[in-house]
Formats: structure tokens, sequence, C-alpha cells
């Protein structure tokens, strides 16, 4: 039977390189399918991987109604028997319905790619619909890093360079801007971009950048600060002070 399957986890954690192989392993059992994406990295009409993987996709818009887009093509003889259905956190609670009744209906499986939640932590409404209706929601098993080497676990915008919680819900970036600040300094435009953090350096708003300042600074990280020998030393020179 067919099947509504999301697959999620954080930017740069290989959502985009399992869609297409997913896509080439069906093919090539000949089944047929097609391929969706919305706000792809690459442009429009594409899906694209870092590991550099790249195809033609159908671009989704806001008018996409996928019951209409399966019933066209099935009715001018072309076989699908499965979607492909990329950056699907941009994709509408209604749209996400349509999935569902997809699979539902003309037995056609519905294969999502995307993350949960935005750069502040709020579930995408396309995301939060899949979660609600997936027959399988399956968090990816490759881990994408946090620059301290933990698990990542949290999407951040960052401006130049620095980590920020106010905007639009959708900005489309990608991890490889985050870090190049550098040219924001020398007077061009502000960068946007976006990193993959661990919670505890998404709480305290720590990027790459603001931590390779704060080693040029020589300073500690506040969690590098032992409590205990921090109050004995301020009890130690209130003492001398005495």
């Amino acid at each position: 039977m067919a099947e509504l399957v999301f697959f999620s986890g954080t930017m740069d954690c290989g959502k985009s390189t399992l869609a297409l192989q997913m896509d080439y392993n069906h093919r090539a059992r000949g089944r047929g399918g097609v391929r969706f994406s919305r706000n792809d990295r690459a442009g429009g009409f594409r899906i694209s991987s870092r590991l550099g993987l790249e195809t033609d996709a159908v671009e989704v818009v806001d008018t996409t109604d996928f019951w209409d887009e399966v019933v066209l093509r099935r009715t001018r003889g072309i076989r699908v028997d499965y979607l492909i259905c990329d950056e699907a956190q941009f994709y509408s609670p209604a749209q996400v319905e349509q999935l569902a009744r997809v699979v539902d209906e003309i037995d056609v499986d519905v294969f999502a790619f995307g993350i949960t939640a935005d750069f502040r932590t709020r579930l995408f409404p396309g995301s939060q619909r899949l979660v609600e209706l997936a027959d399988r929601v399956q968090v990816l098993q490759v881990e994408a890093l946090c620059w301290c080497g933990r698990r990542a676990t949290h999407n951040a915008r960052t401006v130049d360079g620095v980590m920020v919680m106010e905007g639009a819900q959708v900005v489309v970036g990608d991890v490889d801007m985050a870090g190049d600040a550098a040219s924001a300094e020398s007077g061009h435009m502000p960068v946007v971009g976006y990193e993959t953090l661990c919670r505890r350096h998404f709480m305290r708003r720590v990027t790459a950048h603001g931590a390779n300042i704060m080693a040029r600074q020589d300073q500690l990280l506040p969690f590098e600060v032992d409590a205990c020998l921090w109050h004995g030393a301020g009890d130690r020179t209130a003492a001398g002070g005495a």
C-alpha cells in the first residue's frame, strides 16, 4: 500500500541527497515518478544537493495542486507511482493534505523531505501538517554538526555571521553563506545565511563567527568557566580585601 513518509532533519543533513537517491532507486526498478521542490538553493525548478548532485524538478508555488498534478499526468498516459517532494517545509498545510489524498485515493507513494522548525525553533506550517498526517516520520541518521563538534539540532539564521531571532519565516539562503561575514565587514551588503547549531550554542546564540571572535579576544565561553572556582576566587578576593 502507498505511504506518505516525511524525512526530516536539520539543514546540512543530506535530505536532498536522499531525495535524489530514492528517485534514482525507484526509477531503476521501472517505477515512474515526479520530482517537486520549492525555493531550492540552486534556484527554481531544481533539486540540488551540497554534494554536487542536481536535477530538474517541478517548482511548487502557492497555486500548485498535487491532486491535479497527478491526475493530469495519468490522464495523458504518464505513469506516476510516486512523488519526491523536496523542501516540503515550504508547502502549505492544504498542499500537504493534497499529498495525503493522493496516497489514499490514487495509491501513489509520497516521499517528502524537509526541515521541521525554522530559525526561531517554530514549526513550519507544512512540516507541522506532515507530522500530523504522515504514515511515518523518519529522522535522518546523517548528523549535521555544530561548529563545536556536537550534533546540530537547530537551524540558526545569521546576518554577517551574527545570529538573529527576528524576521520573515522564509528567507532563502544556505549554510555555506553563514561564515561569509568577511565580505560584509569590508563594506558589502549584509550576508544572510544559515548555520546548524547544537541546542547549547543556539540558546546562547554563539555561532562559529562569534566563537572565532571570542577566541581572538581570548575570552572563555560562559559554560567553560568552572562556577565553583569562580565563586571561590571571588571569596578569596573579598577575604583578602577585608
